[in-house]
C-alpha cells in the first residue's frame, strides 16, 4: 500500500521568509566578525552575475563563517526569534509531511524538531565549514532528492505547496491531489495543467 504524503518548500511558504538569508544577516548582526567573509561572497556574487560561476558555486562561500561562531547557539538562538512567524495552517498537517528546501540543513534540523514535520529534504553543509556537499537542493534536485529518500512507487504525493512557481515546478508536478502555490502565507489552489502547458 502506498504511503500518502503532503510535499512542502520551506522559504517563504512555510515561513515569510529565506531562513538562509536572514540567518546571514542574524550572524552579521551577533556576531560582527563575520563580515570578514563578505569579500569573498562579493567577488562570488560577481562571478555568479557574469555567469562565471552558478548558483550553487556562489552558495558555497555565503556560510563560510561557520567555524567563527557557536553555530548550534545561534542556530536556536535564530529559531527561538523566527519561530513565531511560521504560518498557522502548517501546524494542521494532514498526512506525511515532507518538507524539501534549498536551505542549510544545520538550520533547519532544529526547526524540524520544534515543527515535528516527519521528513526534512535540504541542502547538506559540512558542519564545520559550512559548504555544500554535492548539489544545492533547489528546483529537479528537489525530485533526485526524494527519490533517493523514498522508492518512488511506495509514494502517493497528494498535495504540494510552494511558494514559487518558477523554482518548484518539478514538486508540483508530482501532485495527484491539490497544488498550492503560497503568497503572502496564504494557500491559493491552482491547475498546474495551466502552467505546463498540458
Amino acid at each position: 500500500m502506498k504511503r500518502e504524503v503532503d510535499l512542502y518548500d520551506f522559504d517563504k511558504t512555510i515561513v515569510p521568509f529565506d531562513s538562509g538569508s536572514l540567518f546571514v544577516l542574524y550572524c552579521v548582526l551577533h556576531y560582527p566578525w563575520c563580515i570578514i567573509i563578505l569579500p569573498i561572497v562579493a567577488v562570488a556574487a560577481l562571478l555568479m552575475a557574469t555567469k562565471i560561476i552558478n548558483f550553487t558555486a556562489f552558495k558555497k562561500t555565503c556560510f563560510m563563517f561557520l567555524p567563527l561562531i557557536p553555530k548550534e547557539k545561534a542556530v536556536k538562538a535564530f529559531w527561538d526569534k523566527y519561530e513565531n512567524k511560521v504560518h498557522p495552517w502548517f501546524y494542521d498537517k494532514p498526512r506525511y509531511s515532507i518538507v524539501i528546501s534549498a536551505s542549510p540543513d544545520f538550520l533547519l534540523n532544529e526547526i524540524q524538531k520544534r515543527l515535528g514535520f516527519d521528513k526534512l529534504i535540504c541542502t547538506r553543509h559540512n558542519p564545520k565549514t559550512g559548504v555544500i556537499i554535492g548539489e544545492n537542493c533547489r528546483g529537479e534536485e528537489k525530485v533526485n532528492r526524494l527519490f533517493e529518500e523514498f522508492d518512488k512507487a511506495e509514494l502517493d504525493i497528494i498535495d504540494v505547496y510552494s511558494d514559487s512557481l518558477k523554482h518548484d515546478m518539478p514538486i508540483f508536478s508530482l501532485a495527484t491531489g491539490t497544488c498550492y502555490h503560497i503568497v503572502d502565507g496564504e494557500r491559493r489552489p491552482f491547475n498546474i495543467n495551466d502552467y505546463i502547458g498540458a
